[in-house]
């Protein structure tokens, strides 16, 4: 850090800069573009797409009730797809828990602590304190599987 420092300072004296500009100065306006690019890739999405979801099953509220004593939810059973460049717009899983098992490709979960890569093979889970989004940032489709249980209707 202490050589990019000298380097900076000695590079801003060839620019012959004020010195009430200077390092200081520089910096600010480096860290300022820096802090624009970090905001541009961490842009929240409001709203789905290029987002398939397919259910392939679920255990109805009925069953659910009689056989786990949880009544009016249901146990769905679907595989999301993002298309490259699409994304899953932000989303509370608080009343919806789940279970995600990656099937192909890459999803980006961001959330506001920073980004995780999900990748085939890898699970997680979605819990009460769960808010977050995803983009698929790669070239092909990227597929999981989620078990979620949710209010029935």
């Amino acid at each position: 850090m202490e050589v990019a420092v000298k380097r900076l300072d000695a590079g801003l004296r060839k620019l012959k800069l004020p010195a009430a500009i200077g390092l200081a100065g520089a910096a600010g306006l480096v860290l300022g573009f820096a802090g624009a690019v970090g905001l541009a890739e961490t842009t929240i999405p409001t709203e789905h797409k290029g987002l398939t979801v397919e259910t392939l099953g679920f255990v109805p509220a009925e069953s659910m009730s009689a056989q786990v004593g949880l009544d009016g939810h249901i146990l769905l059973l679907r595989r999301i797809t993002i298309a490259p460049g699409g994304q899953i717009a932000k989303h509370s899983a608080e009343s919806t828990p789940a279970v995600v098992y990656m099937v192909s490709g890459t999803w980006i979960e961001g959330r506001a602590s920073g980004e995780t890569e999900h990748s085939a093979g890898d699970s997680f889970i979605e819990d009460k304190d769960t808010v977050h989004w995803f983009y698929n940032r790669g070239e092909q489709p990227a597929t999981a599987l989620v078990c979620d249980i949710k209010p029935a209707g």
